[in-house]
């Protein structure tokens, strides 16, 4: 069966060139739950496994979704102490690919990305787990950029000013509906920035479904999925692990990211505490950077919502979001608003 989006012949070509021992025929299939840039797992007759990355399909958003950046803050992140795929090759060619193409190497491990997955744990391997992931974000705020060539990577102007313009323009460009909640989230969140005091390499999408960790050591394999890294404040990426991480007792909880709310998991109190104990920062501000996380979750799932609506071949195979799951999320960026008290 033909796999949407490859042309399988002249990739298999092309990785055939690159010297990195797969033995044809190759087969392709679509991975994970992303909805964003398109993840392949390729496999050889020897047994040989890598994976291999593209844009979603159809118009996309300029500057959205650059797996040629991506493959930019990989290659600089090789032997750093963060811990990421290999990088082995990347291809615009069009008689190769009608959109770039990147290969990695393939990492064993378990993605912990919904709760059948996160029920073949004991609670003290989630528990592992969970701890594991502010050691791996105290590793990628710790890299040095001008080491890693990576100082010219985003602006260096305050972060959170820059992520309400980006995202505002997002939601206009993409949303299905009028939402005024969105809109006034964003002036809330315009008033209460707060003072930003230093600058590092943030992740941007840092969660459960883009870590590769090993439940039997507690520790993190790999980091995936750089698309949306940028240059900003720290605690913003543990703004959006929070968003990414309900409890059991919240509401307004829907979608992929239920694993967390099983016993074991740690609450997003101890995520926060964890992060301070391994980098010494100050996270008295991470209530905002949470609020901005959520808001911003809601506009990438309505940008998902619309690409499937614009090209359906663009649903991963679980399904995608729904206006209901959008509306749940602005409605717990509204109330966590409240709870920290911004207005």
């Amino acid at each position: 069966m033909t796999v949407v989006g490859l042309n399988e012949d002249a990739v298999t070509g092309w990785i055939a060139e690159l010297g990195v021992g797969a033995v044809a025929p190759l087969t392709y299939e679509r991975i994970g739950n992303g909805q964003s840039n398109l993840t392949y797992s390729v496999s050889d007759s020897g047994g040989g496994r890598w994976v291999l990355r593209r844009p979603p399909l159809g118009h996309i958003l300029s500057s959205a979704h650059d797996v040629v950046r991506e493959h930019r803050i990989l290659s600089a992140l090789q032997g750093s102490s963060v811990p990421v795929p290999k990088i082995l090759g990347l291809t615009e060619d069009p008689e190769i690919t009608d959109a770039p193409l990147v290969l990695m190497s393939y990492v064993d491990g378990v993605v912990v990305d919904g709760v059948p997955t996160a029920e073949k744990l004991t609670p003290e391997q989630r528990r592992g787990i969970g701890l594991a992931l502010p050691n791996a974000l105290a590793r990628i705020h710790a890299v040095d950029l001008e080491d890693a060539g990576l100082v010219d990577l985003a602006s260096t102007k305050p972060f959170a000013a820059r992520q309400l313009k980006r995202w505002s323009t997002q939601w206009e460009k993409s949303k299905t509906r009028d939402v005024p909640e969105v809109e006034r989230l964003a002036e809330v969140l315009q008033r209460n920035i707060p003072e930003q005091t230093e600058v590092s390499l943030v992740h941007g999408d840092f969660h459960l479904n883009n870590i590769i960790v090993s439940p039997a050591e507690g520790t993190v394999r790999a980091v995936v999925d750089w698309e949306l890294c940028t240059l900003g404040d720290p605690l913003a990426d543990i703004g959006a692990l929070l968003a990414y991480w309900p409890e059991a007792g919240d509401e307004h909880v829907a979608g992929p990211f239920m694993a967390s709310t099983l016993e074991g998991f740690p609450n997003r109190a101890e995520l926060v505490e964890a992060y301070a104990h391994e980098t010494g920062r100050d996270v008295a501000a991470v209530g905002y950077w949470h609020v901005l996380a959520l808001w911003k979750l809601s506009i990438i799932a309505e940008g998902v919502l619309r690409r499937i609506l614009d090209d359906p071949r663009n649903e991963a195979e679980h399904g995608g979001p729904t206006a209901r799951l959008v509306d749940g999320i602005i409605a717990r960026a509204v109330s966590t608003a409240a709870e920290e008290g911004l207005s």
